[in-house]
């Protein structure tokens, strides 16, 4: 293994630990993992240089006070989650007992709190000003959103990542919220062209003022 392979593996290690055992200190991590206190200190100044790992100062009644180390919220980043799991079993118990129209008014429900949230964000702005900043919206949610303007005027805005994909992959309307909810936030006309809930590469929007119509 090479050396950075081998910083990175010992801490994630260290990270495993503060996460199963909770705050610990610089000789706890270094007895679990048999490696000098030396070693252990220095890869968690690297997880606080990289706000993964903090340290707190724990005053005892003897002696000096213990430096032990928890991870930050940054940090959860870095473990798996399965939250599209647990949504996914949660709509299929809702369609289950009241049926798929139940499971389409939470979708709508949550198209009409988003509408609320974001239209502040695109009073007073043209529509290639709406656009880009619809785009950071969907940045800061995941999606790994990138827009350009075509040489017709209309605009192209493509998401490289899902973060409900599984979800949307068994109940389309979730998609079908997400284009309605664009076409509301920009005021124009928005067709879905590409989906990566069906198999797409990525999930491509094309937008054209309400006046010109949908592009050919």
């Amino acid at each position: 293994m090479k050396k950075g392979q081998e910083s990175g593996s010992t801490r994630r290690m260290i990270m495993t630990l503060l996460k199963m055992k909770g705050p610990l200190t610089i000789s706890a991590l270094a007895e679990e993992l048999g490696i000098t206190e030396m070693g252990v200190r220095r890869h968690v100044l690297q997880l606080e240089q990289d706000s993964l790992a903090k340290t707190k100062v724990v005053r005892q009644a003897m002696g000096r006070p213990m430096h032990v180390y928890s991870l930050t919220e940054r940090a959860e980043e870095y473990f798996p989650k399965s939250y599209h799991n647990l949504a996914l079993e949660l709509l299929r118990e809702l369609d289950h007992i009241s049926g798929t129209e139940a499971v389409n008014v939470l979708f709508e429900g949550r198209r009409r709190r988003m509408l609320a949230q974001y239209s502040p964000m695109m009073e007073r702005r043209n529509l290639e000003e709406r656009v880009a900043e619809l785009s950071s919206i969907q940045n800061a949610g995941g999606y790994m959103a990138e827009w350009n303007r075509e040489e017709d005027g209309s605009y192209v805005m493509r998401e490289y990542n899902c973060p409900i994909r599984q979800v949307a992959t068994q109940y389309r309307k979730a998609c079908q919220c997400e284009q309605n909810l664009f076409e509301e936030l920009l005021d124009a006309t928005v067709t879905r062209g590409e989906c990566m809930a069906e198999g797409g590469q990525c999930c491509r929007y094309a937008i054209v003022p309400k006046s010109t119509g949908k592009p050919s």
